[in-house]
């Protein structure tokens, strides 16, 4: 059987004050393009496939026609579930209606979907767990006991296995933190002064479990639970990353091969390091200048509006970073040291940043008359 797994699509993310839709929307058009390619027998989607509870109209527009294309147009059954960022309910709107097309979504929480699938070697059992608080999970069990991540997750998993009957392959979809998995910046934390970690243990019966949550494709448990990946690079610790999709095939024995399939982006996340000036001259010949980028300038001296240059040659930077105060702990005693200096004080500062020239006493002169008509109940001293 050959399952195609994704997850933690975030439609509709917000990167840096920037809007990542179009981007998203090259990304999902070149992965129906992988679908048609490969024919699989069912499409994975692990969770967080939007990136809030209350998503905007053009993510909800985007998921619309992505699904569309893959189970109207090209005939294959999608399994999605609900991650931490998604309201389960909103995801699971119609899902009885649509299951009969072949869209199958299991969103409220405490309400796993079982499914049965069948190949020329049998049949495999697919259960689909949506993300549940570990409350949630004790509320709908009516358990009296204190529940962490994996105590719930051990709990509704033993409720699963209680209904799979005799002995199939097997396939869990589910949205956790697994221990051993490496973690990003662009992920929200499942538990607040507590482990939200659960144990490659607690998913033991499974031949494969199609894990969402962290952005790094990996697997754990010899291969057995895996991590897809983002559709995306969503934070500079993702610079690295590989983004891909993973192509699952279970052989008759339950034996479980994965192959990672790149999806190329629209745009890349990249980190440049140098002085302004070597990146403003790199960048009339950088062939990938659209990128989006985060600049490390190596400047020791003040620089002019270095965000408005860099966007000369690099439209798309999306921020920057002065290493000679990240390096000599400068940037955080200075910020503290402006906040105790009154409004001519710091104006003072900034003109001799900026202009190199000191505030003599005509300036001084001047700027108390300006604050005074802007401000005459000397609210600004």
């Amino acid at each position: 059987m050959r399952l195609l797994h994704t997850a933690d699509w975030h439609l509709g993310r917000i990167f840096n004050a920037h809007s990542l839709i179009e981007d998203q929307a090259h990304l999902l058009r070149e992965f129906v393009a992988r679908v048609r390619d490969i024919k699989p027998d069912a499409v994975l989607i692990a969770g967080d496939v939007y990136d809030r509870a209350v998503p905007p109209a053009d993510a909800v527009a985007l998921l619309d026609e992505t699904l569309s294309d893959i189970v109207q147009g090209l005939g294959v059954p999608v399994v999605m579930i609900a991650g931490n960022h998604d309201s389960g309910e909103r995801l699971g709107f119609g899902a009885k209606l649509l299951a009969g097309q072949g869209l199958h979504v299991a969103g409220q929480a405490g309400s796993p979907l079982k499914l049965r699938l069948a190949d020329r070697h049998g049949e495999v059992d697919l259960f689909a767990l949506p993300y549940a608080e570990p409350a949630v999970v004790r509320s709908i069990h009516g358990s009296e006991s204190t529940l962490d991540h994996a105590a719930a997750m051990r709990l509704q998993l033993d409720a699963i296995r209680g209904r799979s009957g005799r002995a199939r392959r097997s396939v869990l979809l589910a949205h956790a933190f697994v221990s051993g998995g490496e973690e990003s910046e662009s992920e929200r934390p499942l538990s607040i002064g507590g482990s939200g970690a659960v144990p490659a243990e607690v998913f033991k019966g499974f031949d494969y479990v199609a894990l969402g949550h962290l952005h790094q494709a990996q697997s754990l448990a010899a291969g057995r639970l895996r991590y897809s990946g983002s559709l995306m690079k969503y934070s500079l610790s993702e610079v690295a990353h590989a983004k891909s999709v993973s192509l699952v095939e279970l052989d008759e024995a339950g034996s479980v091969s994965v192959e990672a399939i790149a999806l190329p982006p629209r745009r890349d996340l990249r980190v440049l390091e140098g002085s302004l000036a070597e990146l403003i001259e790199r960048g009339r010949s950088d062939p990938h200048a659209e990128d989006y980028v985060h600049a490390r300038l190596t400047d020791a001296g003040a620089l002019l509006d270095p965000m408005s240059r860099l966007r000369e040659l690099y439209p798309n930077a999306l921020s920057l970073e002065r290493l000679v105060l990240a390096r000599s702990g400068e940037g955080s005693a200075r910020r503290e040291a402006l906040r105790q200096l009154d409004t001519s004080a710091l104006f003072a500062s900034f003109l001799s940043d900026v202009a190199d020239e000191e505030m003599d006493d005509a300036r001084r002169a001047a700027f108390a008359e300006v604050l005074r008509t802007l401000d005459p109940e000397g609210r600004s001293a």
